[in-house]
């Protein structure tokens, strides 16, 4: 569920996001700019705590792309809960930014099938066959750069 964020709440995210990475975009022949919207979600798909996401695109921008996000956990606890994309024949890119987790993956028959440490500069790829999730385990925000693409069938 996707709650709408004070504007003093997205000024405290994108503050404290900034202090561990750059938030400009150099959009093709557009004007260099920074997050057009955030979204807070309360939980993530039946996560435990809060999961921010920075978007940095517009709806539209990205040729076969649909998102271009940071996702941000503020919090030790904080997750994504175990969710597939494969109803919208997507794929995802998930790429450390800062901060370390833990990500699984898992199918509906044989349950949790992997567990992996995520620290920055991790790379994780997933296709829509799969379950996965992501939790940040320590007190450091977990940030990671989210590239969610479309892989029409």
């Amino acid at each position: 569920m996707s709650e709408i964020l004070s504007e003093n709440e997205k000024k405290e995210l994108i503050d404290l996001v900034s202090q561990y990475i750059d938030l400009s975009v150099t959009p093709f022949k557009k004007a260099e700019r920074t997050v057009v919207r955030i979204d807070k979600r309360n939980p993530m798909y039946g996560g435990k705590g809060i999961v921010y996401l920075l978007q940095m695109f517009n709806e539209g921008e990205l040729t076969n792309n649909r998102i271009g996000a940071y996702m941000v956990f503020k919090n030790k606890g904080d997750e994504a809960g175990f969710h597939t994309h494969g109803t919208r024949h997507e794929e995802e890119l998930y790429i450390v930014m800062h901060g370390e987790g833990e990500y699984s993956e898992m199918t509906k028959k044989d349950g949790i099938i992997r567990k992996k440490t995520l620290k920055k500069g991790s790379i994780t790829a997933m296709n829509g066959e799969g379950f996965h999730s992501l939790i940040n385990t320590t007190d450091e925000v977990l940030i990671v750069f989210v590239i969610t693409t479309n892989n029409p069938q």
